[in-house]
Order: C-alpha cells, then sequence, then structure tokens
C-alpha cells in the first residue's frame, strides 16, 4: 500500500518515511550473514513499500542511521571510474542484539516453561522472532510448543509483576494459594472454617526452578521461609499500609539471602531445616549427582561401583530425591534422615504387598 500524506507536509513526511523504511528493510532481511547492496535495498523498499528512491539517496539515509547510532554494517570496496579509484559502500546490514543462536535458547526455554499458558507462550514466541529476521522465523517454523492440555494459571504474569513492585517497595502481598481439585481445576485453599484461606506474606525474591516460578517468602505468622510457586497464587494484592518484614527477623535470612546457596540447598523447593548429607552412590549417576548439586558437591571414599557424596542441603528435599533415586543411593548420614527414608521405604512396599 503506498505511502499518502497532506500535500503540504508530504515532502518532509517523505523523507522520514524513507528513513523508517530503509530500516525496516534491514531489520527484516538482513544480518551479518545476509548483506544487501544499495540497489537490492531500493528493489526491496518498492517491492515492500511501493517507494521509489534513487540509490544516493539510499546511501546517504544509510550514513544519517549510522550517524544516529544505529549499529549498521557495510562493506567498503574499491572500484575504477573514469581512470580513476573511489570506494564503494555495499553489503548493508543491521548488527543484532541477540544471536540465533540466543534468540532459539529464549524460545527454548518459553517452550518448557511448564507455568507459562500455551496461548501465551505463543504470543510471546512470536514476539522473539521480531528481535530477527525472517531467516531466524524460518528456522523456527518447525517448532512446535508443548501440549496444551497442562492446566495453567492466567494470572501469572500480573502476579511476576506485582509481586516484582512489592519487592522493589519492601511491601507485604496478600493472596490466595491454591491447590488442583479432581476436577483438574485449581481452587483456594480454604481455613478451619471452610473460607478461602489469605495468606500475608513478606516477599524477598522471584526465583525459576525445573521449569516453575517461585515466590521466596515469609508467611507472616512465622519466622522462617517459605517457598510459594506463582502459578498457583491468584487475587494477589499489595497491602499498602503494611511494610515487608525486615529479613533479619527471618531465620534462615538473619545473614541475607545468598541465592545461589539457598537454591543449591533447596533442590525441590521444601521448607524446613538444612544440614549436611552423606550419600553413597553408584558411579555411573555421578552425573545425576552433579546435575542437581552442582560442584559444591564433595566426593570421597571410591570403589569400584561406588562413591561416598557430602552436601549441604533441605533435609526435606533430600529425603525426596533419595527415593527418587533409591535404587542407586544409600542415605548414611545423619541418622535421622535414615531412620525417616527407611519409614517411607517400609510405607512403599506395605502399598505394594
Amino acid at each position: 500500500m503506498p505511502d499518502i500524506f497532506d500535500d503540504e507536509i508530504a515532502p518532509i513526511q517523505r523523507k522520514k518515511l524513507i528513513l523508517i523504511r530503509i530500516l525496516s528493510v534491514l531489520q527484516h532481511h538482513t544480518d551479518q550473514n545476509h548483506t544487501m547492496t544499495v540497489e537490492e535495498i531500493k528493489n526491496q523498499l518498492e517491492l515492500d513499500y511501493e517507494i521509489i528512491v534513487d540509490r544516493k539517496a539510499i546511501k546517504k539515509n544509510l550514513l544519517d542511521l549510522i550517524a544516529c547510532g544505529y549499529e549498521i554494517g557495510y562493506t567498503v570496496k574499491t572500484r575504477f571510474t573514469h581512470g580513476k579509484t573511489e570506494p564503494l559502500f555495499t553489503d548493508w546490514y543491521i548488527t543484532r542484539d541477540f544471536t540465533d543462536a540466543e534468540l532459539r535458547l529464549i524460545v527454548d526455554s518459553l517452550l518448557f516453561a511448564k507455568n507459562i499458558p500455551h496461548s501465551q507462550c505463543k504470543e510471546l514466541i512470536k514476539k522473539v522472532e521480531r528481535l530477527s529476521n525472517k531467516y531466524f522465523s524460518n528456522k523456527v517454523k518447525h517448532i512446535r510448543n508443548m501440549p496444551s492440555n497442562t492446566p495453567s494459571n492466567p494470572e501469572v504474569f500480573f502476579t511476576i509483576e506485582i509481586l516484582d513492585e512489592a519487592i522493589e517497595r519492601s511491601k507485604q502481598v496478600e493472596f490466595e494459594y491454591c491447590e488442583y481439585g479432581v476436577d483438574k481445576k485449581l481452587h483456594p485453599r480454604k481455613n478451619s472454617k471452610g473460607n478461602t484461606k489469605k495468606y500475608t506474606v513478606n516477599p524477598y525474591q522471584m526465583v525459576a526452578t525445573n521449569g516453575r516460578y517461585y515466590l521466596i517468602g515469609n508467611y507472616d505468622y512465622y519466622d522462617s521461609i517459605g517457598h510459594y510457586r506463582i502459578d498457583r497464587i491468584k487475587n494477589i494484592c499489595i497491602l499498602e499500609d503494611s511494610h515487608r518484614k525486615p529479613a533479619e527477623k527471618v531465620t534462615e535470612l538473619k545473614n541475607g539471602l545468598e541465592l545461589p546457596t539457598h537454591m543449591a540447598e533447596h533442590i525441590y523447593m521444601f521448607g524446613g531445616e538444612c544440614g549436611t548429607v552423606i550419600f553413597r552412590i553408584k558411579k555411573k549417576n555421578i552425573n545425576d549427582v552433579i546435575d542437581w548439586f552442582g560442584n559444591d558437591v564433595h566426593l570421597f571414599d571410591e570403589s569400584e561401583d561406588e562413591i561416598c557424596a557430602s552436601v549441604r542441603v533441605n533435609y526435606r528435599s533430600m529425603r525426596y530425591w533419595a527415593l527418587q533415586y533409591g535404587t542407586y543411593v544409600t542415605v548414611t548420614s545423619p541418622p535421622s534422615l535414615v531412620e525417616d527414608i527407611k519409614k517411607d521405604i517400609a510405607a512403599i512396599a506395605e502399598k505394594y504387598r
């Protein structure tokens, strides 16, 4: 469709429009591996926007864009005209903020995020595609989204915005915390009277792990840390008159929140006590140990098939992990955790009799 302006302002507007359209052509058609000559830009302007402009004007506009701070690359070649040597500017392209590999990583992260609703995930991927050119869009055409039958909470992004603001302003939040019912829908937890339970929480940090978003906070009636799945939070609001509890009044935050350490200790985001756990593991499963606990795990006492490992971790998380890898791992310390795992194994065995 042609670009039409009032006759009096057409010359000025057209100059500005040409500049914008040249930029659009570069954004849609070029990168470091896909360049365009001035003649190709000229032809693309006519094809896409029905704008006819000479090559000198295109070159001038390209230099104007560079002067304005746009990172536009080009090649300078030499040509001979009438027995004289002069530079030829060609192979124009726009420099991208993200490589295609980086954008693909972002797309993959969206695809495997378990708490982003299917429709919102598709919209986000479209936006990511617009950060590159048509060549990237062609590359990701074969990508298929995760199944849309996963239950999701459409309030997730709103909840994240509210939590972000509350953390920034050191305010408390109030929300309903939900659980799935037999109808596969989220339902708010109830209090002892059967009414919807309201959670008043001091928010400190949001984290992403195991494909989920979590809020690290403190339920106002206790002095311990709690982890809340953000996709299970509904009807959240900031309590404008309530300031967040100082972190030093929360037992696990007295020395501040060391996020890398906290995440390494809480592999399943359970609350409760942390401490040193020792276990034996089959050597063929060292990959699993490193994947879950990182490089902070201490390995020692190696035998032909097994090795001992020592790691500081949340006891409840370790109890769950030990059951998950039950045929390959044996927890040896602390004794209380060993007894808890024995009880779990006995209870499981009883169920399968």
